[in-house]
């Protein structure tokens, strides 16, 4: 059984995967101020790690609302991350934190659209594959590299692809900020899957809606959507979604065919229309709300 959790931790984005191998990955984090909430997460965090060999931090792009608290988060031996060379005004303790990390020879690994790594998306006898392979950015691509070139004043659109595939089982694709306008150009540049769970790019925004034509491609079954402004939201009507402002934190159990979806608040009521019941006995059913399962046969 693997486990894919999505925080609801305000406009920034975090998750992490359990997987159904040796191998405990994190994709971005903005842990709360709240230090109460913050050391339940990495509480959380660390009782995880302590039962997994291989731990990689996944960073999708250098922005406060998504690696705030890094510095928290202790011994990252792996860190995976777009290779860019971001400078910001302001260094924050967490900006500190990404760049030691990044500029570290030792713990960096730089991921690029096809690039492999043992156990990342390569098995051993020792231990399985994690299962994530990086469909995005391609380096050579002239708007990549106009973005990277950009990077100081916005890095949005140096944001990687990460698929993640369970075997038998669902497939999870996060896309970082990437913005509408930059996915309309790299589009006929990437190898859209057809997926199970999106966490939309942009939290949800209007300006990193993914475009139609791409997501008829990728015709997920459910999509995250995190926080913003009403105003600037995209809502992705006829999609069955999930608002984290409104469920909290979204863990999703995937065995057996089945994504099976828990939620932190009691009282949410789930519009969407594929659910089914599919009771299950779980060590998270005594804090979390069990809302329904989505067929993944």
């Amino acid at each position: 059984m693997s486990i894919v959790k999505f925080f609801n931790v305000s406009n920034g984005d975090m998750s992490y995967i359990e997987h159904n191998s040796d191998n405990f990955s994190i994709i971005d984090c903005n842990l709360p101020e709240d230090s109460s909430c913050r050391t339940t997460i990495l509480n959380e965090i660390q009782d995880i790690r302590s039962k997994k060999s291989i731990f990689r931090f996944i960073s999708t792009h250098p922005d406060e609302d998504h690696f705030h608290g890094l510095e928290d988060i202790s011994n990252i031996e792996n860190f995976y991350c777009v290779k860019n060379s971001v400078t910001k005004q302001d260094i924050t303790p967490s900006f500190k934190a990404y760049s030691n990390l990044r500029d570290d020879e030792n713990r960096a690994f730089y991921i690029e659209k096809g690039c492999s790594r043992k156990w990342m998306n390569q098995g051993s006898d020792e231990r399985g594959s994690s299962g994530i392979s990086i469909l995005w950015p391609d380096t050579s691509n002239e708007d990549f590299q106009s973005a990277l070139d950009q990077a100081d004043a916005s890095p949005n659109n140096i944001s990687p692809i990460i698929k993640y595939s369970i075997e038998d089982n669902a497939t999870f694709l996060w896309m970082g900020d990437l913005e509408t306008d930059f996915m309309k150009k790299i589009e006929d540049n990437v190898d859209w899957p057809q997926i199970d769970v999106l966490l939309a790019p942009h939290h949800g925004r209007k300006s990193g809606h993914v475009p139609g034509a791409i997501l008829r491609k990728l015709n997920p079954k459910l999509i995250i959507l995190g926080h913003a402004e009403s105003k600037d939201m995209n809502y992705y009507c006829g999609w069955n979604t999930i608002l984290k402002k409104q469920s909290g934190n979204i863990t999703i159990e995937c065995s057996d065919h089945f994504m099976n979806i828990w939620v932190d608040d009691p009282g949410y009521k789930s519009g969407i229309t594929i659910l089914k019941n599919n009771p299950q006995k779980s060590d998270l059913s005594s804090s979390l709300y069990y809302i329904g399962s989505i067929s993944v046969n």
